[in-house]
């Protein structure tokens, strides 16, 4: 039996989070709920009570059992928590870390899957503001389950309703069972693995101002060496210069260059038993490095380059039991192009998206790909926030080694 945590804000949709904490009952979850002062105002927790069977929580203050600290071990003994309906307070709140009751000490104090379905006012969930306290926490891990289309409270027919209960439960139960969401596992194949992986852009310097890159923002390689580390796996991140934060327990290497990172990729290569090749390696760099700031002269500019090491390639020409996994940024052909790498670069799974999509592309917080086997199989997956793309991809290349 699954343990499922539903937490209730206060918005009028609240009434829809009896009809979820019942579907979720009689389909045999053990479910607790919270209520915020404010959710209360629309529902009492009493109709929690008794279609749950279980107590409702109202206060982080009113400690039902003294042997433990309940909004901890809440957090602790759900398997999902699932915060219907999700106003715009309470999204603001979390992502700015705010913990100021039951419902906000709780998802602050956990590492269990959580799932949030904002309910609101179409103008209201799509202010720059909320949008970006969303994507903050997309990137955090948090899964949102998009609202529908509809009559509104206010009077509007727009978007901002909540997903309807059997939508929410759906959508739950697909990422518990599947396992995308979940830690780690005894049984994964990654579990005490020596995992290598590479992130981020290169920075190639012109002179000492000037520079060649490309948007890479690194959050896809960080994403997986997080799963990674939590399945059970020894994890070393090569990473070009970012802005993330650097998973826990994760060895990392910094570089810039192009040059930098397939010194570092090559000196702990032999030593692996995956290589993820997530970066985007510059594939020329400068033929001269100026020592001082090149001065504005009239005319055009003239920079010579050259080609840079192709890291893929070399892993692939040398590796011996190692699993290679490269990726693919295209902007047309995506499957064509995908195919001829794993070919030419001898990789074992290619993993393609299409950058030309920008509600995918660099800097996103979402993706969608599509893994590319050796073996000739293909495997799309929808788009979905990078962190949980994360466990979808290490799932399918689970399926695909074990």
């Amino acid at each position: 039996m699954k343990n499922i945590l539903v937490a209730v804000t206060g918005g009028i949709a609240a009434y829809k989070a009896i009809d979820l904490t019942s579907k979720l009952t009689q389909s045999g979850y053990d479910v607790r709920v919270m209520l915020t002062e404010h959710a209360q105002e629309f529902v009492t927790p009493l109709a929690f009570q008794a279609i749950s069977r279980n107590a409702v929580y109202t206060s982080t203050f009113k400690e039902q059992n003294p042997a433990e600290i309940q909004h901890v071990a809440l957090g602790d003994w759900a398997d999902a928590i699932i915060v219907a309906p999700a106003t715009a307070n309470v999204i603001s709140k979390l992502s700015h870390g705010i913990a100021d009751d039951m419902v906000t000490t709780t998802l602050l104090a956990t590492e269990t899957p959580k799932f949030i379905a904002p309910a609101m006012n179409v103008h209201m969930y799509e202010n720059p503001r909320i949008q970006h306290n969303m994507k903050t926490l997309t990137s955090d891990g948090y899964y949102f389950i998009e609202p529908g289309e509809g009559f509104l409270a206010c009077g509007y027919v727009a978007k901002g309703r909540m997903a309807e209960p059997m939508e929410i439960k759906a959508v739950v139960e697909r990422e518990m069972n599947e396992s995308h969401v979940q830690n780690t596992s005894e049984s994964s194949f990654f579990r005490d693995k020596n995992i290598l992986i590479t992130a981020g852009p290169t920075v190639e310097e012109i002179d000492p101002v000037r520079y060649v890159s490309n948007r890479a923002s690194g959050k896809m390689g960080y994403a997986l060496a997080e799963a990674l580390q939590k399945k059970g796996a020894h994890v070393t991140l090569v990473s070009g210069p970012t802005h993330l934060e650097v998973p826990q327990n994760v060895t990392v290497i910094q570089v810039q260059s192009a040059e930098e990172m397939f010194e570092a990729v090559v000196a702990h290569f032999e030593s692996q038993d995956v290589i993820f090749k997530t970066a985007a390696v510059s594939d020329y760099t400068p033929v001269e490095h100026l020592e001082h700031k090149m001065k504005k002269q009239d005319g055009d500019l003239v920079v010579t380059f050259k080609r840079t090491k192709d890291i893929l390639k070399y892993l692939g020409e040398h590796k011996t039991t190692q699993k290679l996994v490269g990726f693919a940024a295209e902007t047309r052909d995506v499957e064509k192009y995908a195919r001829e790498k794993l070919e030419r670069k001898n990789a074992d799974v290619i993993i393609a998206n299409n950058v030309g999509d920008t509600s995918i592309g660099f800097q996103s917080d979402e993706n969608e790909v599509t893994l590319y086997f050796k073996d000739g199989q293909t495997k799309p997956i929808e788009k979905v926030n990078k962190k949980q793309l994360a466990y979808h991809i290490l799932s399918e290349l689970e399926r695909s080694w074990q």
